[in-house]
């Protein structure tokens, strides 16, 4: 599986990308305005900044919701460099779009996917990455997981090469259950990747390693 991290935070990408484990970054601009980053030209220089960073991968979002000005739009973000993946809308001229940056050899997530047959549509497109929502699926009391098994299975009828990237993991059995179904992509906050590192029996067995060390140097 890979990790994708969450954010538009460098200090916290590049934490997750020393520790090893880091494969991307999703982004979109309710996390650039959380760090500051507003107005056209500072977005795409933030976007390049993340770039340089990560080894691939890194999801940059569309604001337009028209397809002539998503094309536009999502060229313009491809351009920023090589690593960009432009992110689209689940909607009709968002899946038009996809369609026509797969032509053009531009890969894309299809984001904000709640159903297994907007996610068949996103595939049919082209979509290089779907990305259904899970946690926000949860919030309404609707089960988020069994959407990823869903759109698993379908993906692997028709051999879709469509990549499945669980998408607002709020939690470690989120991930951990993404993995076990086989998504191919989780993407998360560092937190989550970090509570990872976590079990009590680790704790205490290092607790009385350095005990027992510091006891035998006595």
């Amino acid at each position: 599986m890979k990790f994708f991290i969450d954010t538009a935070n460098l200090d916290e990408i590049r934490e997750a990308y020393d520790m090893g484990v880091l494969d991307g970054v999703t982004t979109n601009p309710s996390l650039m305005a959380k760090e500051g980053i507003t107005g056209d030209a500072k977005i795409k220089a933030h976007y390049k900044a993340i770039c340089d960073i990560v080894d691939n991968n890194v999801s940059a979002e569309v604001i337009a919701t028209d397809y002539e000005t998503m094309l536009k739009e999502g060229r313009e973000l491809a351009a920023i460099d090589d690593k960009i993946v432009v992110k689209v809308p689940m909607i009709k001229d968002g899946i038009k779009a996809i369609k026509q940056f797969s032509s053009e050899g531009i890969r894309t997530n299809c984001t904000l996917v709640f159903s297994a047959g907007q996610a068949l549509l996103a595939a049919k497109a082209g979509a290089s990455y779907v990305s259904p929502f899970i946690g926000r699926l949860d919030d309404i009391s609707t089960d988020g997981l069994s959407l990823i098994e869903d759109i698993i299975r379908i993906y692997d009828n028709y051999a879709y090469e469509t990549e499945v990237l669980a998408a607002s993991v709020r939690h470690t059995m989120h991930l951990l259950e993404c993995a076990n179904m086989g998504a191919d992509v989780a993407t998360c906050p560092l937190k989550v990747i970090t509570a990872l590192l976590k079990h009590p029996l680790t704790d205490s067995g290092l607790a009385q390693f350095l005990a027992d060390h510091k006891k035998g140097n006595q």
